[in-house]
């Protein structure tokens, strides 16, 4: 190897293995390429095998400088192609994923055919990196791939506790007006409730994994030598002053579509990695309907429902005599491979629907035709949202998800929110309002508001523009 080959940066990125933190590593991973940097991008072997299956096996031998390696999640072997249980995934990534993770780092190191590790970008919540890099004495920052707002409502998990607010004390908590308990001690986060704090927290189990994991995950962060969010300095002022206070090495990189921008055209720009098949006819679809007409449905790569929800979706859809384009994931109806839908239906909408099972997102939203999107409010779709100047209906399913909704309705002003046990009327309702009322417009006019800010920050010279050259020289100890 030459030695300018030699002293190219290498940054080895680690997303936790769901389609929602997958996306944002990939942007960063195709941003830090287009700056110069080998890549090493590292799924777990059971999405390696996801990727094979959607991209073909080509698309993971990738490029000289832009390679993919493999390391266990420690779960029992599956060909299944759907998301993972998460919480069996979340622990045990933490418990097993460290020794082949250091392992795969000192391969890399002893390889001639790549330059040494320079630095590690981890998934926030896959903080055996920091310990593997400390161990190992290579540079490492935290990618908290979810909203910021969702990060001070993990840090206070806690407090939770320490306020004998967790665990919750009765089993009807959904219906007895324990969740609607205001929360007035979060810095940053005025007017909240306990309902929308990360929803990890509904449970009376007082070992839950998830609160547990995810609590515990976001205190590990503040141990990384820095932590970057994929959002900008406008949308989530209040809540970055607060995470700052506490530890000042954070970044501001987002939205990461819109930096994304910046990449230039080539074989790298194009990696896009999508655990699903991409079905190309949605745009084709969404080429020959008015603007701003379509209601895009997407409860993202995680969400389950009950087979009667899914059907009170599909009918308020087609009751609100809308065109809608509406994503079903095979496995999106709980303990099934195959979501169904009664013929009636299908002739009811046959001139105005569409259903699909996976989408390029960024670029649904970004069509002209689409004017509303109807989400289970992730962090992904929420920012790719704001980049097509799109408002959302929101349908949180769990984490940060209703935190972010209630966000979206009250901080951002882009939203409107489904109640949980979903009914055909509240949809027709809703949608009817978002595509035709005055608040529909209101929440337009803001997320178009919301855009032109997002533009500025990621352009030359913006806020998360500058604070990615920042990130790249500061914490990744690089100078071009």
């Amino acid at each position: 190897m030459g030695s300018v080959e030699a002293r190219k940066p290498h940054a080895v990125l680690v997303p936790f293995p769901a389609q929602g933190h997958v996306t944002p590593l990939m942007q960063l991973a195709k941003l830090l390429y287009s700056r110069g940097f080998h890549i090493t991008f590292v799924n777990t072997e059971f999405n390696h095998k996801r990727l094979v299956r959607s991209k073909g096996p080509d698309f993971v031998k990738g490029l000289s400088d832009f390679r993919f390696e493999t390391i266990p999640d420690g779960l029992p072997p599956s060909d299944r192609d759907a998301t993972q249980d998460v919480p069996p995934l979340c622990d045990s990534t933490r418990k097993n994923c460290l020794a082949p993770f250091k392992e795969l780092l000192l391969k890399l190191n002893s390889s001639s055919e790549v330059p040494p590790v320079t630095c590690i970008v981890s998934d926030g919540i896959m903080s055996f990196a920091i310990k593997a890099a400390e161990e190992l004495a290579i540079p490492e920052v935290q990618f908290w791939t979810a909203s910021a707002c969702s990060f001070v409502g993990y840090l206070h998990y806690r407090e939770l506790i320490k306020r004998g607010l967790f665990p919750l004390k009765d089993e009807n908590f959904i219906s007895n007006g324990t969740l609607d308990a205001p929360i007035d001690w979060i810095p940053g986060m005025k007017n909240i409730r306990l309902k929308d704090l990360p929803s990890f927290l509904r449970t009376t189990d007082p070992n839950d994994i998830m609160f547990d994991f995810m609590g515990e995950e976001a205190q590990n962060c503040l141990k990384a030598p820095a932590i970057i969010f994929n959002t900008f300095d406008a949308f989530e002022h209040e809540v970055l002053k607060v995470i700052a206070s506490k530890f000042p090495n954070i970044y501001t990189i987002g939205p990461l579509s819109f930096l994304g921008k910046h990449v230039p055209d080539g074989p790298v720009k194009s990696l896009n990695s999508s655990l699903w098949k991409v079905d190309s006819k949605c745009v084709e679809w969404l080429d020959q309907r008015e603007p701003n007409s379509v209601v895009y449905v997407n409860y993202g790569s995680v969400t389950v429902m009950s087979d009667q929800h899914l059907k009170e979706f599909a009918w308020g859809l087609a009751n609100s005599k809308h065109p809608f384009l509406w994503i079903v994931r095979p496995d999106v109806v709980m303990g099934t491979d195959s979501a169904s839908l009664p013929e009636e239906f299908f002739e009811e909408i046959k001139d105005r629907g569409l259903l699909a099972s996976w989408c390029r997102q960024d670029e649904v939203l970004s069509h002209p035709s689409v004017g509303a999107f109807l989400t289970h409010c992730g962090w992904n779709s929420t920012t790719e949202s704001v980049c097509g100047g799109v408002p959302v209906i929101c349908w949180p399913f769990f984490a940060d998800q209703q935190t972010n909704c209630f966000y979206a309705r009250t901080e951002w002003g882009i939203g409107m929110e489904v109640n949980h046990d979903v009914q055909r009327n509240e949809i027709e309702a809703l949608v009817k309002e978002m595509m035709e009322g005055e608040k529909g417009k209101h929440t337009r006019r803001k997320a178009q508001e919301w855009k032109k800010k997002a533009e500025e920050a990621t352009a030359i010279g913006g806020s998360s523009y500058d604070n990615f050259d920042r990130f790249i020289k500061e914490a990744l100890h690089y100078k071009e």
